[in-house]
């Protein structure tokens, strides 16, 4: 049985999530837009590249989304997880450069529950831990009419099946719409 993108996306409130791949910032930033609240984005401090809001302004207000810089991992872990449990914001993201441990993502899950925030972590290949709620792999996709098609992939998923999907930024309706498999 195939999972139905709509009972998976949005993603699942008071969890948290992962995200991966070449798309995985643009998922991030369409997550900042669907969630009904502010969102905060924490950065390493030491990392070169800067989340510029104006690259989110195409999938969210970036007049909602506040980007913190923190010293390292483990001070992206602990503000992680505050901000999860205080409820203060409804999404958290975190660009993580380490591998999480079970105990970490456990941590995290918690909060997530206790804040009825949702957590979305961007993680590299393999660095994720198993105690998230669902795994993402997001990539482009070719299509010769349109240039902002992706591939989502869910690969880990604790409630049910996995699946994919060819999503694509409808720009008018301001949201995400399901390609079509053809037939």
């Amino acid at each position: 049985m195939r999972v139905r993108f709509s009972d998976v996306f949005p993603l699942k409130a008071c969890r948290y999530h992962e995200v991966t791949g070449a798309g995985s910032y643009s998922f991030a930033a369409i997550c900042c837009g669907v969630t009904s609240g502010k969102a905060i984005w924490f950065v390493e401090g030491w990392v070169p590249e800067v989340l510029n809001p104006h690259g989110l302004q195409t999938y969210c207000d970036p007049h909602r989304v506040l980007i913190g810089k923190c010293a390292g991992a483990l001070d992206i872990l602990a503000a992680t997880e505050e901000s999860l449990r205080s409820g203060s914001v409804s999404l958290v993201v975190a660009e993580l450069t380490k591998p999480l441990s079970l105990i970490a993502g456990r941590r995290l899950q918690l909060a997530a529950e206790a804040g009825s925030s949702t957590g979305l972590m961007i993680v590299r290949e393999g660095m994720g831990s198993n105690a998230t709620q669902t795994r993402w792999s997001i990539s482009p996709a070719y299509s010769p009419d349109d240039s902002t098609q992706m591939r989502w992939e869910l690969n880990k998923n604790k409630t049910g099946t996995y699946g994919n999907w060819k999503v694509c930024w409808n720009d008018e309706a301001h949201r995400i719409s399901v390609v079509s498999e053809p037939a």
